[in-house]
């Protein structure tokens, strides 16, 4: 993985970045003259964050309707400022995971605060979540295994997502609890440590009334097990996305059974390992989930 920070990129990268073809992006330059990239001197065309952010307000008008030949007679100012003209429920999750994208190639926290707090002014963070911050990291995700953003990118955004979800959680982590049935116990196996999704879940969990006790990342399971001297009926929600290894992964599942499961307990699993589980096996008070919506549908 490429260590040095971008801030010139291919025609590749743009393609991914924005999502329009490298061969259309071609077409418009050639045609419309829409960006001038520099070239190397083997004639490779590289683009600035310029010409990226352009690229992107012009993706945003044509899939809103405009042609692509109008939109190269426009002056260079007349862009952004359509661009903000239209922004309407209809564009605002693809105009603000752009804006998020941009925030993070700059590595400018100044327009990820500008960029959520459009966002929060018109909807709960529920739904900032769901409609952006999760189609976000699933492209960063496809970004960073085709070395288009690097891990510093990541860190940047996801600490920044982070520190969202931790001041939405503790303004609901101060109510009381109002669902006494059941207390849910989240970790992360050892090792693991993707801990945005989890986070996430401990805010809906408090959300819907429950308690919630938030251990993060690396938990061995003996220390779980501790957790049964404090509270009578326990739900253990585990986030899988890179730990354990999927040679290991069903000789964990048994291990957290013999351990934690009884009459009291369940055990929940999601993230992108859910799908190596052995399901056959599965006693019934283990369920595993494809998706954080499908989990919080749950509690």
């Amino acid at each position: 993985m490429m260590n040095n920070i971008k801030n010139v990129f291919s025609i590749k990268d743009l393609e991914n970045l924005s999502g329009i073809k490298a061969h259309t992006i071609r077409i418009w330059e050639k045609r419309y003259d829409i960006l001038q990239p520099m070239r190397t001197d083997t004639n490779i065309r590289l683009y600035d964050l310029a010409s990226l952010q352009k690229l992107l307000n012009i993706t945003l008008l044509h899939d809103y309707g405009y042609k692509i030949s109008k939109i190269a007679t426009y002056p260079q100012d007349k862009i952004p400022s359509l661009v903000r003209e239209i922004i309407s429920n209809k564009t605002a999750k693809s105009h603000a995971i752009s804006e998020l994208k941009m925030a993070m190639m700059n590595f400018d926290h100044q327009l990820f605060f500008k960029t959520y707090n459009w966002l929060i002014a018109e909807k709960s963070f529920k739904e900032i979540f769901h409609q952006v911050f999760i189609p976000l990291m699933n492209e960063l995700g496809l970004l960073w295994q085709s070395d288009t953003i690097t891990p510093a990118h990541e860190h940047f955004i996801t600490y920044l997502i982070k520190q969202k979800v931790l001041i939405n959680t503790e303004k609901v982590q101060i109510l009381q609890p109002t669902k006494t049935d059941k207390v849910f116990v989240l970790s992360l196996p050892m090792n693991e440590i993707h801990e945005l999704g989890l986070m996430y879940l401990n805010y809906e969990i408090l959300l819907q009334g429950y308690k919630s006790v938030y251990l993060g990342e690396s938990m061995p399971i003996d220390n779980l097990k501790e957790l049964k001297k404090h509270f009578d009926s326990i739900v253990y929600v585990s986030y899988l996305t890179v730990q354990p290894e999927r040679d290991f992964l069903n000789e964990y599942i048994q291990k957290m059974t013999e351990e934690l499961l009884d009459e009291s307990t369940e055990l929940w699993y999601i993230g992108r390992l859910v799908e190596f589980i052995n399901q056959e096996k599965l006693p019934e008070r283990i369920s595993t989930f494809n998706s954080i919506a499908e989990l919080v549908d749950r509690i």
